[in-house]
């Protein structure tokens, strides 16, 4: 396949991850982060685009790491350890220079900024890069993509709660039930995208 088909299909993976495919409202993958971190904008808006950035990098470095390390070597049955591992090792990297450079931010997501490492998003996008074949640039706009998509459903989600807090909610759906609620309503909203682009 040629620079500019891959260029292209990159690009049609990348609108289609963030919109049809959303790993999170499609998949439901990194839900617990979703649901904890999602109650101010200020907060959303630093782990999403921690997300984005660990979820970009880690699918380029995890292809390298299968294709050129675990494939020649026919181990690819250890793809789910050194994937996490590398994962685990760059979100250590992330954290230590937000530590470092935005301690404001790395306060304000306390725990939840190690808790990357064991965000499903991060893994899923990783496999499917493996499970659908991709190649290098497609994969880079698939991780990008992702983590854009799992951006946006947060920054959404922490908006509407922000939104809601001041006014009357039930008692009995006060708290994960109306954060449940309005991620199935999220869930549908994405879902009449379906159909205006698909990705392979």
């Amino acid at each position: 396949m040629s620079t500019e088909n891959q260029m292209l299909q990159a690009l049609v993976v990348c609108v289609s991850a963030i919109f049809t495919q959303n790993i999170l409202l499609a998949y439901f993958l990194g839900f617990c982060s979703f649901l904890s971190v999602s109650r101010e904008v200020k907060s959303a808006f630093g782990l999403g685009v921690a997300v984005i950035f660990v979820m970009t990098c880690t699918t380029a470095i995890n292809w390298f790491a299968y294709y050129y390390v675990l494939v020649p070597m026919h181990l690819e049955f250890f793809r789910f350890i050194m994937f996490i591992l590398i994962i685990a090792a760059f979100v250590q990297f992330v954290e230590m220079i937000i530590d470092r450079y935005i301690p404001p931010l790395y306060y304000t997501l306390g725990v939840f900024l190690p808790l990357i490492t064991v965000n499903c998003a991060i893994l899923g996008a990783v496999l499917f890069m493996v499970i659908r074949d991709y190649t290098f640039i497609v994969t880079v706009g698939y991780g990008l993509g992702s983590g854009v998509g799992w951006f946006l459903a947060i920054i959404a989600m922490a908006g509407i709660r922000q939104r809601l807090a001041n006014d009357r909610i039930p008692a009995g759906l006060q708290g994960p039930g109306i954060a449940l609620i309005i991620a199935g309503l999220m869930a549908l909203a994405f879902t009449g995208f379906a159909g205006v682009l698909q990705g392979n």
